[in-house]
This record gives C-alpha cells, sequence and structure tokens, in this order.
C-alpha cells in the first residue's frame, strides 16, 4: 500500500467489533459501499479501499445503489444519482482498459421495488475482507449504515470525504457561526496538508489479473440485477437509463433536473463558476443569480470540496502563508484572497461544515426542539399572537398565498429544485409568520424542502432552516408579531434590495397578483 497515500484515522469510524478478514480466511474481495461520496476524484474512502485491496491482495469492488424505499424518492433525486452513476461507470471502465483486469470492478444497482435491494450488501460483505462506506450523518443512511453493521460478519468502515477538517475532530455541536468559524480557522491550515489524493485510480498499475476472482460475483447477485457494470463490454445509454428510471416505483410528480447532472457535468459547472461568477460573488445579497449553483453536486457527492478548493487555488493562487491569523474567526480576510473568493469559502468552509458540525453531534439538529432555548422561549411567549394570514402546508406547497414573491419562491422550488439564495432565507421566514405555530413552520419548511429541493435532505438544508428558527443567530429587537426576538424578514424589504421584476416574470407574474 506504499504508492496510496494515508486516509488519516480522524476520517474512520468502525461501526462494529469484527475484525478484516483476510485471503487465508476466505475474503474474496473488498467492498466500498458508495451511499454519499457519489465520485472517484478526492474521495478519502476510495482512496482507502484501493490502498486495502492492494494490501490484501484482493481485487476490489464498488457497489452504488439508489433506493426507492426512502420516504423522498422522487425522480429529481433518481435523476441525480443515475446520472453520477454514468459518469462512475464510464471513469471506472476507462480505469479498466488502462490496467486490465486488475482495476475494481464497480457496480451500480437501481432498487426496482421497495425492499427488493434487501440483502444485497450484506451479500457482498459475506465474501469481503471489509466493508467501507461514505461517513454521511443525515437523513436515513445513519440508520441504514448501523443496521448493516449489526448484520455482517466483517467491519463497516464508514470514511469522512465529505469535509475539509474530519466532522468527528470538533469538541461540540458549536451554537454560533463565529465560534466555530474561529475553530474552523485553527484547523484548515493542517488539514489542507492532507487533503485526498485528486483522482485515487491513477495510483493503480496493471497488476496480476483478478479476473478468475470475479467469477463468484455471477452468482452471488443474480437475485439484484445491476444497472451498470465496468467490465461490460456493453453498456446502457442514455434511452436505457432513462428507460430504467421511468419504470421506478417513486414520486415521478418531482421531476427530474433539466439540465446535466453528475461528477462531469458538476466539474464543468465549477470552471464556470469560477471563470466569471466568483468576481461577483460578495454582491450576492444585492443581484440574484451570483451564486454557484453546486450545492446539488456537494449533497450527492459528485463533487468534494477539496477538489472544489484546488479548483480555485488554480484561479487565484494560494498558500498557507498567505493567511492573516489575526483574522481568525472573521467572515473575510483570513484567506487573503479577493472578496468574492473570501465570501465563497465562507459559505463553502464554515457554513457548510457547520451544518456537517450541527448533524453530528447534535442529535435534535433536525427538529424544533433542537433550536437555542431563547428563540423556542421567545416564539412559545408569541405563538398565540394574531397571525395577518394563516397556511396548511397543502396551501403552501400549491404556492396558494396571499403574496406574489413567496409564491413565485416556491413554484422555483418545486420547478427547479432550488430557490435564490436570499429569497430561500424569506421563504422559511413567512412560513413562520404564516403558520399556526412555530413548531408546525418548521416541520412545513422540512417537508417541502426534504421533497423538492436538489440539495434537500442535507446537512445544510436542516441547518439553514434551523437558522430561519433563530439557530445559530442571535435575539434582535424591538420584538414583533409572531417572531418575538427572531430575525423578521419581509417581502417588502426582499422587493427594495434586490432587482425581481425578471425573476417575478418568470414564476410569479406581477407582485400583488395572486389570490387576496
Amino acid at each position: 500500500m506504499s504508492h496510496f497515500s494515508h486516509v488519516p484515522g480522524e476520517r474512520r469510524r468502525v461501526l462494529n467489533a469484527h475484525a478484516i478478514r483476510s485471503r487465508g480466511q476466505g475474503a474474496r474481495h473488498v467492498l466500498y459501499w458508495m451511499t454519499a461520496t457519489r465520485r472517484t476524484r478526492a474521495n478519502f474512502a476510495l482512496q482507502r479501499a484501493l490502498g486495502l485491496a492492494d494490501e490484501l491482495g484482493l481485487p476490489l469492488v464498488v457497489l452504488e445503489a439508489l433506493s426507492v424505499s426512502h420516504p423522498h424518492a422522487t425522480a429529481r433525486v433518481a435523476a441525480e444519482v443515475v446520472s453520477g452513476m454514468a459518469d462512475n461507470r464510464a471513469a471506472f471502465a476507462a480505469h479498466r482498459r488502462r490496467i486490465g483486469p486488475s482495476a475494481p470492478r464497480y457496480l451500480a444497482y437501481l432498487e426496482p421495488s421497495p425492499g427488493a435491494g434487501n440483502g444485497l450488501v450484506e451479500a457482498l460483505a459475506a465474501e469481503a475482507a471489509i466493508v467501507l462506506g461514505d461517513a454521511y450523518p443525515a437523513y436515513f443512511l445513519p440508520k441504514v449504515h448501523r443496521a448493516v453493521a449489526a448484520r455482517i460478519s466483517v467491519p463497516l468502515e464508514l470514511v469522512d470525504s465529505a469535509t475539509l477538517v474530519p466532522m468527528s475532530t470538533a469538541p461540540k455541536a458549536f451554537a454560533r457561526a463565529h465560534d466555530f468559524r474561529r475553530w474552523l480557522h485553527q484547523r484548515l491550515p493542517e488539514e489542507l496538508g492532507r487533503g485526498p489524493v485528486l483522482d485515487p485510480l491513477d495510483l493503480m498499475e496493471p497488476g496480476t489479473s483478478t479476473a478468475d476472482r470475479n467469477h463468484h460475483l455471477t452468482a452471488l447477485l443474480a437475485p439484484w440485477p445491476m444497472l451498470l457494470d465496468s467490465e461490460r463490454d456493453q453498456e446502457a445509454d442514455a434511452y436505457d437509463l432513462q428507460h430504467a428510471l421511468a419504470s421506478l416505483p417513486i414520486d415521478h410528480g418531482v421531476a427530474a433536473p433539466d439540465e446535466p447532472t453528475g461528477p462531469l457535468a458538476a466539474r464543468a459547472r465549477l470552471g464556470d463558476f469560477l471563470a466569471g461568477d466568483l468576481g461577483t460573488y460578495a454582491d450576492k445579497r444585492t443581484k440574484l443569480g451570483a451564486t454557484s449553483y453546486l450545492s446539488p453536486a456537494l449533497h450527492y457527492g459528485h463533487l468534494g470540496p477539496h477538489e472544489v478548493l484546488a479548483d480555485l487555488f488554480e484561479v487565484e493562487p494560494w498558500h498557507p502563508d498567505d493567511i492573516e491569523p489575526s483574522l481568525g474567526g472573521r467572515r473575510a480576510g483570513w484567506w487573503g484572497l479577493s472578496p468574492g473568493a473570501e465570501s465563497w469559502l465562507d459559505q463553502l468552509c464554515t457554513w457548510r461544515e457547520l451544518g456537517y458540525n450541527q448533524a453530528l453531534f447534535d442529535p435534535q439538529g433536525t427538529r424544533y426542539a433542537g433550536l437555542p432555548a431563547w428563540a423556542q422561549k421567545t416564539l412559545a411567549e408569541h405563538a398565540d399572537d394574531p397571525r395577518p394570514w394563516t397556511y396548511d402546508r397543502a396551501s403552501f406547497e400549491a404556492a396558494a398565498t396571499h403574496d406574489e414573491l413567496w409564491n413565485a419562491a416556491q413554484r422555483q422550488l418545486v420547478r427547479d429544485g432550488r430557490i435564490e439564495g436570499y429569497l430561500r432565507m424569506l421563504w422559511g421566514k413567512l412560513i413562520l409568520e404564516w403558520s399556526a405555530s412555530p413548531e408546525e413552520a418548521f416541520e412545513t419548511c422540512v417537508a417541502l424542502n426534504d421533497r423538492y429541493a436538489r440539495d434537500g435532505r442535507d446537512p445544510n438544508s436542516y441547518s439553514a432552516i434551523a437558522w430561519v428558527f433563530g439557530k445559530f443567530d442571535r435575539a434582535w429587537g424591538p420584538e414583533r408579531q409572531v417572531f418575538g426576538k427572531v430575525r423578521c424578514m419581509t417581502s417588502a424589504s426582499s422587493m427594495r434590495k434586490l432587482r425581481l421584476a425578471d425573476y417575478l416574470a418568470e414564476y410569479g407574474g406581477l407582485l400583488g397578483a395572486g389570490r387576496g
């Protein structure tokens, strides 16, 4: 394993007490179960799996699957995942052409009906030396990982490829972004020097053929036909993939994105952003569209933060000596880069990593009960305040409020799977103002975001919703109806700050044209 870069122990966590099985003990492969870091580049888990396979003298099998059994299985989610599968299969197939049969075998599985995929990971684990997985602290994956770890007889080791600083090294769930940013600035210089290999597949060289050791997979996988397989000569084309998606028993009412997705598209989008919109990013609060639109790619693991930084530092060369230590904990200036880059890095580093911090260390982070005590107290004190309007979840979902700007934001969420950054905050604040209770408002925000947002079901989605209700913020005065001391936002103030004519023309028409 000498030619594979070491994966720091802080990024690895074993969920059970089993020992790694050797070839002599019956192991026939190493299994990487790709669930959240759905890419081949800058992937600590793949890097670790390749290193262990090399060390143990075993072939590597990579399984990427899509479940239709989770609560928000939609065409939007499935299309994102399947696009990534196609890119990943192409990368592994190209690698096999380069080094021959000793290359890892990549398998992509679509669950045709709820429960049909049960037992697949366990069957592959029964022949494995160890199972590697992706550390991800939100949605249903932690529960699934724990359940599988309890059912297999080899280690299930989760590897953190999601964060710049290993999420497990934080001392606690931070209550304020400033405190987290200060801690992050202390840790980043060292961690940026311990990043993943950008393309770990390039570390492999032609070796002894493992083709004869792949035959056992044919019978083993018979109950679970694979959509894609890097060892097939003829692979599914775009029509086949679309047909497979259309046949899935999922919510097809939440439509697939109408733009390219997957790792290759994400890298292209990153390049476009760095070459263009990065310069205006610091002005994003007064200009719609000055954003990277990379949050879905980061959510699905099609792009990782280390790869993002590597590309950014090609555009704006950076060295740790550029850091200004006296500005540790500040939103701007610490990196010594342009205002646009500093502003964007605060989102990518501070706020994104803070979301993972909350998801890992705060079990109530996705619930109303996870809000700070002061926010719950002030919202409870104003729970009986008269609301100017009150809507149930169905009305919100249908964009059937009196406020056309809010309706436009909801229509954008339903149609495109996203809301412009500033308006996304407004969207949540007005749900709070127009719901029968703050608890109901919180549940509505989570439910709508989980169902429709391309970057929903994510640590950062949950932390952003919690911010709407006062988390990571401070008490504001004077107290207001419904909001109490929680920060208030209004459509009127948004209209003054933002140029919205084109936005309303596309998503909602003229302000005030909605239902009264």
